[in-house]
């Protein structure tokens, strides 16, 4: 199955380039601890064993479970605000730990999200005035409490492939228009309200303004892509690794493995995404339920755009968000939870029964 073996595929490159980039990061700053690859390596036999057990639980079908993990995802936003809850990290309070590893409640927050809003518009029996509130509600009550946080990449994700959803259910322009209107609005305000986010969109335009500061990473990251050619330095060679690039095993990893095998290494990546995505929507469109479908097209929309955000981000063609990239980013949290998306999919596209689109 060309879906499966792809994201096989692009999680065995993430384990391979986690230990490439964050090699030397890993001995400077975590001597005493276990290198990121090999948790790496964990982190996707949990992933790979949640998928499994996923794949085939009827809970996956029903709308009730989709209510109480959304009603869960919101206790967890509130949750992760709480000081002596919530753990600080690079100026946001995004993450729970749990020892083993840190928990980011919205990872948890866009799958619940997808999956409410999915369910909730497939219900025929509601009027068209309660579709559009519950979804605005549905959307915009977690929404609030991630820019709390805040973290803006996250619910910029969010928002974005839920709009791709809304969109397939079929909802009319001028929803589009008012929600549109209004996260403008919101926008200028959060930008107001936040001096760092004016100073990421200026320095996006012109990063050597500030090249020790603000446009630091987003330099870094074209030194590692610019020089790269068309091969590559060869794998394991990369020179922006040596703590020229922050953490580059995380947001930035895209921009090691350019830098280690050039156009051709990112083609073949970018290539295996595509196909991940086409044969994803592929499975939506085969779906026999309306709310198997959304859900799908909700998924595979939310990991299309994290992926696009983030190497546009590495590329220098968007501004810098801290959206990791789905399947090779180092980190436990957002690898589970992108293979417990897997595992949803293969879930409801093999359980299609017929009952039709409702």
């Amino acid at each position: 199955m060309l879906f499966l073996a792809s994201v096989l595929f692009l999680s065995i490159i993430g384990i391979l380039f986690v230990h490439s980039a964050g090699s030397y990061w890993s001995q400077v700053h975590y001597k005493d601890q276990l290198p990121f690859a090999l948790k790496q390596g964990s982190y996707l036999i949990v992933g790979i064993l949640g998928a499994l057990f996923i794949r085939n639980k009827r809970f996956i079908r029903l709308p009730k479970f989709w209510l109480i993990i959304y009603v869960f995802s919101i206790l967890f936003l509130i949750g992760v605000l709480i000081p002596g809850i919530g753990v600080v990290r690079n100026g946001s309070q995004s993450w729970i730990s749990l020892g083993f590893m840190n928990f980011q409640p919205a990872e948890l927050a866009k799958i619940a999200v997808l999956g409410m809003l999915a369910f909730s518009l497939s219900n025929e029996k509601k009027t068209k005035g309660q579709m559009y509130f519950q979804s605005a509600v549905i959307l915009l009550l977690p929404i609030t409490f991630i820019m709390i946080q805040p973290d803006f990449g996250s619910a910029f994700v969010l928002i974005v492939a839920s709009f791709f959803l809304l969109f397939a259910a079929g909802l009319p322009l001028k929803f589009f228009v008012t929600i549109g209107i209004t996260g403008i609005i919101a926008l200028v305000a959060l930008i107001a309200s936040a001096p760092y986010r004016l100073d990421r969109i200026q320095s996006f335009l012109d990063p050597w303004s500030d090249p020790l500061g603000t446009g630091f990473q987003a330099i870094q990251s074209l030194l590692a892509v610019g020089p790269a050619g068309l091969f590559g330095f060869g794998y394991g060679n990369s020179r922006q690794k040596f703590l020229y690039l922050p953490e580059p095993q995380n947001d930035f990893i895209f921009s090691i493995l350019l830098e280690e095998t050039g156009f051709i290494g990112g083609l073949v990546i970018i290539s295996a995404f595509v196909l991940f995505f086409t044969t994803g929507f592929a499975m939506a469109a085969r779906a026999k339920t309306r709310a198997y479908q959304l859900t799908i097209i909700g998924f595979t929309s939310l990991l299309a755009v994290q992926t696009f955000l983030n190497m546009g981000v590495v590329t220098g063609l968007l501004p810098v968000t801290g959206v990791t990239l789905p399947f090779i980013s180092y980190g436990g949290s957002s690898l589970v939870t992108t293979w417990g998306i897997i595992g949803i999919i293969l879930n409801l596209a093999n359980n299609s029964t017929g009952e039709g689109r409702r």
